[in-house]
């Protein structure tokens, strides 16, 4: 952001490669697991138009691929916007992933929450507890700790598919090595160059998988 150990400013249009694979996903998650939490509450609501409304967003976004939801951010979203308001196309693939990853959480939730026995609930209104209180204190901590594997599943899916973003002229980490690739000096260590891009994303994904399954363990998860 400039400023910071005497670094200038640097425009987001001119940022790349790994950080920016790891923005995008990292964002990402942060800010579509409320978004999903909220949805499957909405799916699970009494109320018919909450319910409908989450139902509609849901089944619509998850019918479209992220290519599309991205081609559709970074030309639509200006369209919605007053002129001079400008998005620059960072943001708007950030929205998009954020936007096609809630869906997926909210259902991944909804199963959680199904799971929980009706005892839970019951338990939770003869304490006086209001909604929120019931499913924020009670129900959801439950239900999340029952979904964990399937969220991480996710959080490794929305990490890979963040080089999809290549396709609106991103420089992901994928397409910073191909960039470098049409550098001459790079000439004939094509392979190299993407074997290194594939270890990166195992790490990374192996990561991930390897803290939900320690958290497993300190939740004393048993699926068998």
């Amino acid at each position: 952001m400039g400023g910071v150990f005497n670094l200038s400013y640097v425009e987001n249009s001119k940022w790349g490669g790994l950080p920016l694979t790891l923005i995008l996903s990292t964002f990402g998650i942060i800010c579509a697991f409320p978004l999903g939490v909220i949805l499957a509450l909405g799916r699970c609501s009494n109320m018919p138009i909450i319910g409908f409304l989450s139902i509609m967003y849901i089944e619509i976004i998850r019918g479209i691929p992220l290519i599309s939801l991205l081609f559709i951010s970074s030309v639509m979203f200006p369209l919605f916007f007053p002129t001079g308001f400008y998005f620059d196309k960072l943001l708007r693939a950030q929205i998009a992933i954020i936007i096609f990853a809630a869906p997926y959480i909210a259902e991944t939730i909804r199963g959680g929450l199904q799971a929980i026995p009706a005892g839970q609930y019951e338990g939770a209104c003869s304490l006086g507890l209001n909604y929120w209180q019931q499913m924020f204190k009670i129900i959801l901590p439950q239900a999340i700790r029952l979904v964990i594997p399937p969220l991480v599943n996710i959080f490794i899916s929305l990490f890979k598919d963040t080089s999809l973003v290549v396709i609106i002229g991103i420089f992901d980490l994928t397409l910073s090595a191909k960039a470098a690739l049409s550098d001459a000096s790079w000439y004939g260590v094509g392979a190299e160059v993407y074997i290194f891009v594939s270890l990166i994303y195992f790490f990374f994904c192996y990561s991930i998988s390897s803290y939900g399954k320690s958290m497993e363990k300190r939740l004393n998860i048993n699926f068998k």
